[in-house]
Formats: C-alpha cells, structure tokens, sequence
C-alpha cells in the first residue's frame, strides 16, 4: 500500500561542500523540492529524492505514462536538471529515469544495501565526466532524371543500371562512415579511459537530419574535455558526406549502472 507520495530519485552523491545549500534551491520533477537523504553508517553517500505522486509514478501508471512522449521528455528533463546541478557540487552516480521508491526510508535501505558498490563507483567516476559522440551520414542529393533511354537501351536496361548506381552509392557511403567510425574512436579513445555504444536514433529519437551510425559515451577526464572535442571533430573532417556531433560535458550517465543495486519498484 502506498500513502499517495512516493520518493522519486534521481541519483546517489558523496557529500560535499555546497551541496546541501544547491539542493535547497532545487525542484523536481512535477515541480516538487528536492532533498538529500543518507544512508545511516555516517553519511557515506547520499541520494537527492523528491515527492511524486503514486498516481503517475506507480508500478500500474508508470508504464502506461512512459510511453508518452512528451510526459517522458518532460520528466527527462527534470531528471537532468537535477542531476546536473548536482554534478556541479560533487561526484554522482545518475540513476536510471523513473528510479521511485515507497518512502526516503526505503531509499536509506537501498543505501545501506549498496554502500560499498556507490562509493566504489563514485570512486571511479571521480575527475571524469561523460561527452557524447553521433556520426551522420548526410542524405544523399536528388539525382537529376534520367535521360530517355537510347536506342541501345530499353527500359529495363535504364532501370536495372540505376537500380546498381544507386546500390553503388549506398554501398561507397558506409565504407565511408565504417572509416569514419575508425577515425572517430581513434581519436576519442586518445583521451577517453571508457566507452559505451548506444543504439543509434531512429524514429521519432533521431532529430538530427541524416542517418545516425554511431551514438557513442566517452568516459573523458575533466582536463582533456576540449581537446577531446577538438580532436573528435577534426578526426572525420576530411570524408566526404559524413557530420560529427559532439556532445557534453554532462554527468556520467552511461557508466553509472554496471554493478549498481536493482532500483525498487513501489
């Protein structure tokens, strides 16, 4: 049973100097405030939570409410504001979207549960933050029409032979973005201590134009950030047809999850 709030949080910090009097300042998602709560061995660590109403946020309406786009852009904005201002105080390990819990009790539990993997990931995370990398491969220009067919070729011919230069086209495009791809990790991987691939977008995700074949996270250190930048864009430059999108600096997302506690359901 729950009693109409539960406790919506957005990610696990170490203490520091400043971060109580940020949260302060801060709300949540469905406009709520947010607060820290700690785990009970000292304050180790300690999760930002804020109040949402179970209507929306329990195990029957979240699904339900999740596969709405715009209440899901919404609530991921909240979420990442919250995190970010958080990550501008101290080291976080960012929590998935929707992470809710009964109570703050229950969110102390999961502390306490899984003390010794946080601060082993805070650890880890510590001096690093996360760059985001998408490769496109722009679309290709109208063709101009095709002259008539001439005496010598009919129009099967005519159709079969732009049917193989259009398969000729696609084909040239990604071996060019496969040495794109190569070139890209190259010089990430000259400053990032991590990676992980995404799937790249499509759909109503893909709002960039062209084809999205690469939606890489770098785990970059906080002094290389713009030589990583600088580098990533310069790598693909030379090919033809292909755009870089660099992305960041933003809390490490991407490499928070490996080894962390399941997040409870209400």
């Amino acid at each position: 049973m729950t009693t109409g709030r539960l406790a919506y949080t957005y990610a696990v910090a170490r203490p520091a100097a400043g971060l109580q009097r940020a949260v302060e300042v801060l709300t949540g998602v469905v406009d709520a405030p947010v607060h820290l709560v700690s785990d009970t061995r000292g304050r180790v660590i300690v999760a930002a939570v804020s109040p949402v109403p179970s209507a929306d946020f329990d195990e029957t309406a979240l699904p339900r409410h999740l596969d709405d786009l715009q209440w899901l852009e919404a609530l991921a904005r909240s979420h990442h504001g919250v995190v970010e201002a958080i990550s501008a105080c101290t080291t976080v390990v960012p929590l998935r979207l929707a992470t809710v819990y009964l109570d703050d009790d229950r969110v102390r539990n999961m502390l306490d549960d899984g003390l010794e993997v946080f601060v082993d990931r805070l650890s880890r995370l510590t001096g690093y933050v996360e760059w985001g990398v998408k490769l496109y491969v722009d679309a290709a220009p109208d063709q101009p029409p095709a002259p008539p067919p001439g005496p010598d070729l009919g129009p099967g011919r005519a159709y079969l032979r732009r049917r193989r230069a259009d398969r000729d086209a696609q084909q040239d495009a990604l071996r060019i973005a496969g040495r794109g791809a190569e070139l890209i990790e190259a010089a990430a991987l000259s400053h990032a201590v991590d990676r992980v691939r995404h799937r790249p977008q499509e759909g109503e995700l893909a709002i960039e134009p062209g084809v999205n074949v690469l939606n890489d996270a770098y785990l970059v250190p906080l002094d290389h950030g713009e030589a990583f930048r600088a580098d990533v864009l310069r790598s693909a430059s030379a090919l033809p047809g292909l755009r870089v999108v660099v992305t960041g600096p933003w809390a490490p997302y991407s490499f928070a999850a490996p080894g962390l506690p399941e997040e409870a359901t209400p």
